[in-house]
């Protein structure tokens, strides 16, 4: 189902969102946000800088101890305290009961990822945050595709990375070591240095994890979402670019497509795979890019031919018999034309290839 629909369709159902909203102080003190202390980690620094996002704990005090009287003082706790209670605000997840996932909360919802402090906070408060920050309704469809689009893509990772999930069987092909989870990781004090204090740290961390969330949203809201537009406008046109349906024109240059494409084929029934999006580069030249076989795959639907790859300009332009050729990737993935009209030569010819045909359509 496309996001689009299934965001519609969000809207003709009862609010799901479970718990109440968060409980007012007990008195004139500034509320308190309780995590653990020692070293600290992205999911408790993310689900304490979410939580001061709510207008109940914008000024709210951050407790960090593993003190049993000084946590149930707390009107929230995270990470700790070993109880998962949305009605009393406790949201630890270390507990051998605890294997909730958003899936398991909401079965509407795909992602079975065990959830950490920070998926916890993001699941009971995330529709409230993100219409806050975007000035909107909860119940405005952008903020339900925003919602689900900064789990899958920000906090599903640091919740599976804080309870040790793997992407993969088996041992990786490199390391990865910039992800969002090891660099608050690499704020805390190292095992030899002398001031083992970590409450800079853990406030460092916080700056940093809600900076990258709110960039992420900003670029999901102004970006990613506005491109669905051009990407079903190009899809719905494709005929007129070519007459195997298999070749898109953006109007535009540089949206983010891909995601878009994928969901837009199924949602509108689109049944011979689309192979190549046509687009202008920075420099206003054009560009042919292969679609890849999946969104987390460098395979192709049909990549540009073998012996254009690594070749560039003139010669290139001799071998493939299209004038104003630029380069093909090494790779085969894309290439580069001076012109739309060469740029879709490319794309005819390596589709002439692929069927047997002596000449591309046109």
């Amino acid at each position: 189902m496309g996001l689009w629909l299934r965001a519609a369709r969000l809207l003709l159902r009862p609010r799901p969102m479970p718990g109440p909203g968060p409980k007012r102080p007990r008195s004139a003190m500034a509320p308190r946000i309780g995590t653990h202390n020692g070293t600290f980690h992205c999911d408790e620094a993310l689900a304490c800088y979410l939580l001061r996002l709510l207008p109940q704990y914008r000024d709210a005090e951050i407790i960090r101890t593993r003190e049993p009287q000084l946590l149930s003082e707390c009107d929230v706790v995270v990470d700790v305290g070993g109880e998962y209670d949305p009605q009393k605000h406790r949201y630890d997840h270390h507990q051998r009961s605890f294997a909730q996932s958003m899936h398991c909360l909401r079965p509407d919802k795909p992602w079975k990822t065990k959830l950490s402090s920070a998926g916890l906070v993001y699941f009971h408060f995330g529709s409230q945050i993100l219409a806050s920050l975007l000035g909107l309704k909860e119940e405005d469809p952008v903020v339900q595709v925003l919602y689900d689009k900064l789990y899958e893509n920000f906090v599903e990772e640091i919740d599976a990375i804080d309870n040790g999930i793997a992407q993969w069987d088996g041992e990786p092909r490199y390391a990865m070591t910039t992800n969002l989870s090891a660099r608050v990781g690499y704020l805390n004090p190292r095992w030899n240095d002398m001031d083992q204090d970590t409450e800079a740290g853990f406030r460092k961390a916080m700056e940093l994890v809600g900076g990258e969330f709110r960039d992420r949203l900003d670029y999901y809201h102004r970006t990613w979402l506005p491109a669905h537009t051009l990407v079903e406008e190009a899809i719905q046109k494709r005929f007129k670019v070519d007459p195997s349906g298999e070749i898109l024109v953006f109007s535009q240059g540089g949206c983010p497509w891909k995601e878009h494409l994928f969901s837009l084929e199924l949602e509108l029934g689109v049944e011979k795979p689309i192979k190549f999006v046509l687009y202008t580069d920075q420099n206003g030249q054009w560009r042919v890019q292969c679609v890849p076989a999946g969104l987390h795959t460098f395979q192709n639907r049909l990549s540009l031919p073998e012996e254009w790859r690594g070749v560039r300009d003139e010669a290139l332009s001799q071998i493939s018999g299209i004038p104003g050729c630029v380069f093909v990737h090494a790779s085969g993935f894309i290439g580069g034309n001076r012109t739309q009209e060469g740029a879709l030569r490319m794309a005819q010819s390596t589709l002439a290839r692929q069927t047997g045909s002596d000449t591309p359509s046109s």
